[in-house]
C-alpha cells in the first residue's frame, strides 16, 4: 500500500513539474515541486521518502507565483534600500529575496539588530501588513570561524531576532517562519576577511503562495 501511494505521488509530481511555467499566472511549478520535496522530507514522519515524495506532489500542484504585488514590493524594498548594500532580486522560483550583509545586520558574534538595519526592517514590515497574502521565510547564516555548536545556534537567534523585530511591527508570527544554516551556505571564500563579512548575513524571502 505504501509503495502504491509512493508511486503514484511520485508520478503526479514528475507530470505536475513538466509543465515548468505557465505565462498567464507567472506560477513556477517545477520550483514547487522541488520546494515541496524539502519541504516534505523535514516532517516528522517514520518514513522519510514518503513524506519527501508527498510534499513534491504537493509543491508541483502549488508553487509560487509573481503577482503585480510581488513586484510592487519589490520596486519598494529596492528603493528603501538604495545605497545600503543590501541586495533586493527576484528569485527563480518567484520570491522575492532581501540579501543582508553583516555590516548592516548584526555584529560578528551577535544577534541583536543593529541601529542601521532598524529602518529597513521598519519599511519592510510596512510593505508586509500591506500584502498580507505573502508568506516570510528568514534565514540566518555565519562564517566559518568557530565551531558548528556556535555558528547554528547563533544562526538561528539572528534570524529569531529579525523576526520578533517585525513582529513587534505588526506583522503576524504565524506568517513568518526561521531558519539558520551555521556556515553550510558561504557565499563567498571564507579564507578572506571580505569572504567572512560576506558570509555573515540574513537572508528573507517573501512568497506568495500559488493557488491550487
Amino acid at each position: 500500500m505504501t509503495i502504491r501511494l509512493i508511486a503514484s505521488l511520485a508520478a503526479a509530481a514528475t507530470l505536475a513539474s513538466c509543465a515548468s511555467y505557465e505565462p498567464s499566472t507567472g506560477r513556477d511549478t517545477g520550483i514547487g515541486a522541488a520546494a515541496g520535496a524539502a519541504i516534505g522530507a523535514m516532517a516528522h514522519s517514520s518514513n522519510r521518502t514518503h513524506g519527501a515524495v508527498a510534499g513534491a506532489a504537493i509543491g508541483a500542484l502549488g508553487g509560487y507565483i509573481w503577482s503585480s504585488q510581488m513586484e510592487k514590493q519589490r520596486r519598494e524594498m529596492q528603493q528603501a534600500t538604495q545605497g545600503t548594500g543590501v541586495k533586493v532580486t527576484q528569485t527563480p522560483d518567484n520570491q522575492l529575496k532581501l540579501e543582508v550583509p553583516s555590516d548592516i545586520s548584526f555584529d560578528v558574534g551577535r544577534a541583536d539588530i543593529k541601529p542601521n538595519f532598524q529602518p529597513i526592517l521598519d519599511r519592510f514590515a510596512q510593505t508586509l501588513n500591506e500584502h498580507p497574502g505573502t508568506t516570510v521565510r528568514i534565514v540566518g547564516h555565519t562564517d566559518s570561524t568557530g565551531s558548528d555548536a556556535i555558528n547554528d545556534p547563533l544562526s538561528v537567534n539572528r534570524a529569531s531576532a529579525t523576526r520578533s523585530y517585525l513582529v513587534a511591527r505588526g506583522v503576524s508570527a504565524q506568517r513568518i517562519a526561521i531558519d539558520g544554516r551555521g556556515a553550510r551556505e558561504p557565499i563567498a571564500d571564507n579564507a578572506t576577511e571580505a569572504g567572512r563579512a560576506a558570509n555573515r548575513r540574513v537572508d528573507i524571502f517573501v512568497a506568495q503562495p500559488a493557488a491550487g
